[in-house]
């Protein structure tokens, strides 16, 4: 006799890349369960000129190389929180703009092993100050590099295209910026 029970719905499998797994539960990419993302472009000016350089880290779990990004944080502006990603995952501090420069999306994995999809708006963040003492020290790698490099380096097109056609706007000091 068979079971009226229900089958549960499949749960990825780690080894597979995160679209297979994402199309093993479709209902998840089609939901509305986007999740929402804030991350920090970090730049600063090689010598003084025109040219910028742009801060990759590597992730703590993969070791891929990524921008500082992180969840929203309770009474904190989306900015404000790209900031303070920023100054823990990488130990710099700059000019924040508080509108993004863009977005990009990607397939997050969750602690429990789901996958979920992510929106992250991105922050331009002209760094004025680099620290080694932060609180995500020794878990990353990080290096400056030019635009070109770091969208080498970066998996997700869309940061890719972010990365290659980055132009700072505005030059100011301090923090803040419109």
């Amino acid at each position: 006799m068979k079971s009226t029970k229900k089958s549960p719905e499949p749960r990825p499998d780690k080894s597979q890349t995160l679209l297979r797994q994402l199309a093993t539960v479709p209902a998840k990419l089609f939901s509305g369960e986007f999740r929402q993302q804030y991350g920090a472009l970090c730049f600063r000016y090689s010598n003084g000129g025109p040219q910028v350089e742009i801060l990759v880290v590597t992730s703590r779990e993969s070791g891929r190389w990524i921008i500082p990004k992180g969840w929203p944080m309770k009474g904190k502006k989306p900015f404000e929180a790209a900031a303070i990603e920023a100054w823990e995952e990488a130990g710099v501090r700059g000019a924040v703009r508080k509108k993004p420069v863009g977005y990009y999306t990607y397939l997050k994995e969750l602690e429990n092993g789901d996958v979920a999809p992510c929106i992250v708006d991105v922050f331009q963040v002209e760094v004025t100050e680099i620290r080694g003492d932060f609180k995500e020290q020794g878990q990353r790698v990080l290096e400056w590099v030019s635009p070109d490099e770091a969208a080498r380096r970066i998996r997700e097109i869309e940061l890719k295209s972010l990365l290659v056609e980055f132009q700072p706007r505005g030059r100011k000091k301090g923090n803040g910026g419109a």
